[in-house]
């Protein structure tokens, strides 16, 4: 497997949040992160239809444009009541604005329509892809079970964390503090497979 060098590392997000998390856990590792959005490169269309085909989109087009290596996250929040959503379409469902109050909103309504035994099972998927300019990836998935709150609770984090509630832990992500979140998100179910595969 090829591993990946010290330097420069494109984030093909133009997500703050995302760009947090990430930079974080690239520390320790001698990764200078930049931001696709600081190198002027936009974000392209994602017309995978999984996290991780979307991923390898986003993480090949910041690569191509930049020639560094580039690393790219998709994720989502997947209900099973809701057979999934809104899934790939998380961000969407937040709208141009990105206001993922009103895309919490909009899970809740859709749960109470459904019967009451759908439950508020969920999970939170993603997908990593790391790729170099020579067009070599690698791609790795991570995943956190859990279940949905009402209302929303906490203000840290970012997107669906203040309604999502690992299973067996009281706080919701939106509650927890960043490192304790980081033991055990999907992000960081991720990026420790990816550590095992590149570093």
């Amino acid at each position: 497997m090829r591993k990946l060098a010290p330097g420069r590392l494109v984030i093909a997000s133009h997500n703050k949040g995302k760009l947090v998390e990430i930079a974080a856990l690239l520390a320790p590792y001698g990764i200078e992160p930049v931001s696709a959005g600081d190198l002027d490169v936009p974000e392209p269309e994602e017309t995978g239809t999984s996290f991780a085909a979307n991923a390898e989109l986003k993480a090949r087009f910041s690569a191509d444009l930049t020639g560094l290596p580039a690393l790219a996250d998709d994720s989502g929040l997947c209900v099973d009541a809701l057979d999934g959503d809104p899934g790939i379409f998380s961000a969407r469902w937040a709208g141009e604005s990105k206001d993922f109050g009103k895309a919490m909103e909009l899970v809740e309504k859709a749960i109470g329509q459904k019967p009451a035994d759908a439950g508020r099972d969920a999970h939170f998927v993603c997908a990593l892809s790391l790729c170099w300019p020579d067009g070599h990836i690698v791609t790795v998935e991570g995943r956190v079970d859990g279940h949905l709150c009402w209302p929303p609770r906490g203000s840290n984090g970012f997107g669906y964390d203040a309604m999502f509630v690992p299973w067996h832990h009281e706080l919701s992500f939106g509650e927890m503090d960043a490192d304790k979140k980081h033991e055990m998100s999907h992000r960081a179910d991720a990026f420790r497979k990816l550590v095992a595969a590149v570093f």
